[in-house]
């Protein structure tokens, strides 16, 4: 799939800056009178629905939750000011990362099938992190003055233009906005890169991580690629030069020996991940025998075995490969969702509710269990009580759009039409449907017409949406 090359290569230009000293520069409020923090927030909020609307998605929830916790590991130790991060997980086995206006962190699955440990997964991560840092977006528009808020917009709409897939199309209208400004800027971008990659190196040492994890993941990626007459995404819009390993790699050496490189959880979510892309579970399943061969004790690969034949209905054998993780870690999240997993396929129901319910008891908060006993309750033709968990979820989880599909399809099981409307709105509105969003809120509003305080709370959140609506229509001109 090549649907995101014009997107994140734009990506690449609209994060654009002037050349700098060796130092960081010292962020003031001129690039925040270009741009402030909440106009960048709000742009890439609309940007990112849009792009919603227009890519496959990974919506497994242990996924999902393994990346925000580190990107959020990550945030805690670096200087981002605002934490208000989103996230997007792309279906595509092509290694991406990226990182756009208003906190809006992009992750392609490739991006696991490629870092092979923890820490080559944390420094691409990093990297992104430190163009939020370094407000990369604004400095651009600071660089080129003359750029204001609807040229950007306009920019903004080739972005989305791009990811629909007319990459044509989108790269015109980029090109269009102002070709002269963009030509210059686009000399600038090695400069935002190198900057971004020390930023990371000092985020990956002050998250625990080794941060010569990001010199060995840039050595390797050139050695690999070096040529390829069509790298990967990433290398497209970071390319990767001697220069810049050589400077991470002297950056790296500045700090002491240890760090941590691996885990075992990421191994776990890398197995998950593999098995997404395989085009069979019974590939999966010869490849991660062949792992055990090598080396017995690689628990992450018996636990992608395991996966691998619930999927092709080996469920015996899958009882026997998760028997022995679950005896070394009772009370491991991943290892018991996958035996609930096992269980619901061989129809056990309430040993599967058992095992969720012992779990939650201790980790409450745990989102991907939160939501595997939202999907027994529904099997269990327990709507009610799923509807209570989910209104819950969604405390935590309240731009999700995910969530909210759910929300919307368990409410009116539940028999709560007003409610199954305003999910359908809020579930549009994420993926930037805004006249079926506004449409749903009519229907919402029709059914309350005799309950004025929530009337009047449908009104006012459709004012709030048909503002949205406005916004992306600017960014479209």
């Amino acid at each position: 799939m090549n649907l995101l090359r014009p997107t994140l290569l734009s990506l690449a230009i609209l994060l654009a800056s002037p050349a700098i000293a060796d130092d960081l520069p010292s962020l003031g409020d001129s690039s925040s009178s270009i741009v402030s923090p909440e106009q960048e927030f709000q742009l890439g909020r609309a940007w990112l629905s849009l792009v919603r609307s227009q890519v496959p998605q990974l919506n497994d929830p242990q996924i999902k939750e393994f990346v925000e916790s580190s990107v959020y590991r990550l945030a805690e130790t670096s200087d981002l000011h605002d934490h208000r991060l989103v996230f997007i997980l792309i279906k595509d086995p092509q290694i991406n990362a990226f990182a756009a206006p208003g906190g809006v962190i992009g992750v392609n699955g490739g991006l696991f099938l490629y870092a092979q440990t923890e820490a080559e997964y944390a420094a691409v991560l990093a990297h992104e992190l430190g163009h939020l840092i370094q407000r990369h977006y604004a400095r651009g528009l600071q660089a080129q003055q003359q750029m204001q808020i609807p040229v950007m917009a306009a920019m903004l709409a080739g972005i989305i233009a791009a990811a629909a897939g007319a990459g044509d199309v989108g790269m015109a209208t980029i090109m269009g906005t102002q070709a002269a400004a963009i030509q210059n800027q686009l000399r600038f971008s090695r400069q935002n890169e190198q900057e971004a990659d020390r930023v990371g190196v000092v985020n990956l040492e002050r998250a625990g991580y080794d941060p010569r994890a990001m010199p060995n993941m840039f050595e390797r990626m050139a050695r690999q690629y070096r040529y390829d007459k069509r790298p990967p995404e990433f290398l497209l819009t970071h390319p990767v030069t001697e220069s810049r390993i050589a400077d991470t790699r002297n950056r790296a050496e500045q700090y002491g020996q240890g760090g941590r490189e691996d885990t075992l959880q990421y191994q776990l979510m890398r197995a998950r991940v593999q098995l997404t892309f395989e085009e069979t579970p019974g590939i999966s399943a010869k490849r991660f025998r062949a792992m055990l061969q090598d080396d017995p004790g690689m628990d992450a690969a018996r636990y992608g075995l395991a996966l691998a034949q619930v999927k092709s209905g080996q469920l015996n054998e899958a009882r026997d490969s998760l028997a022995p993780l679950l005896k070394k870690e009772p009370n491991n999240v991943t290892y018991n969702l996958a035996q609930v997993e096992l269980d619901i396929t061989s129809n056990r129901l309430p040993d599967a509710k058992q095992r969720v319910d012992k779990m939650l008891a201790q980790f409450p908060d745990n989102y991907p269990l939160q939501q595997s006993r939202i999907d027994l309750l529904l099997k269990q033709n327990q709507a009610p009580q799923a509807q209570k968990a989910l209104e819950e979820l969604l405390k935590a989880r309240p731009n999700d759009p995910d969530v909210w599909y759910q929300v919307a399809e368990v409410r009116g099981q539940a028999g709560d039409i007003i409610g199954l409307h305003q999910a359908r709105a809020e579930y549009f509105a994420l993926t930037a449907d805004f006249e079926q969003a506004l449409e749903q809120l009519d229907f919402a509003k029709r059914r309350a017409i005799n309950n004025f305080p929530l009337a009047s709370r449908i009104d006012a959140r459709q004012k709030e949406i048909m503002e949205q609506q406005r916004m992306i229509k600017q960014l479209m001109r």
